[in-house]
């Protein structure tokens, strides 16, 4: 099987995919024992992508490797914001929030999941791809 199908069959990669507990319960990332009543055997919850900005960051100085390569994001992307995304169905991520210039961006913003270039490590390297949130 090619490296690229491979990934694309991890369903968490693509989608923004936690678990749900029978009592109920939402966790983002999935986790395998509800953070609520400790209960094992959570199945997977594919979130809708839809939520608020709780609080945010600007991020200046683009973060790098030993070698001094730019690995979260091109220097050209400096600033970028970083916030906690509470989802609707209640769980709090981490994410940068794209689309927006970082000073238009305000705590209580609705925010919607799209998927986009992470990192790529050298000409023929890799391609990585993650969730981010933009407004909606």
């Amino acid at each position: 099987m090619a490296v690229p199908k491979f990934w694309r069959q991890i369903p968490a990669l693509y989608n923004l995919e936690g678990s749900v507990c029978g009592c109920g319960a939402l966790a983002f990332p999935p986790r395998e024992v509800c953070p609520k009543c400790h209960a094992v055997g959570l199945k997977p919850h594919r979130f809708r992508g839809k939520g608020t900005v709780e609080t945010f960051t600007i991020i200046r100085t683009p973060t790098t490797d030993p070698e001094g390569e730019n690995i979260e994001v091109p220097a050209r992307s400096i600033p970028y914001v970083m916030g906690i995304i509470r989802l609707e169905e209640g769980p709090r991520l981490t994410a940068q929030i794209v689309d927006a210039r970082p000073e238009d961006v305000r705590i209580g913003d609705r925010v919607e999941l799209v998927f986009r270039k992470l990192l790529e490590k050298g000409p023929k390297g890799v391609i990585q791809y993650g969730y981010k949130f933009r407004p909606v």
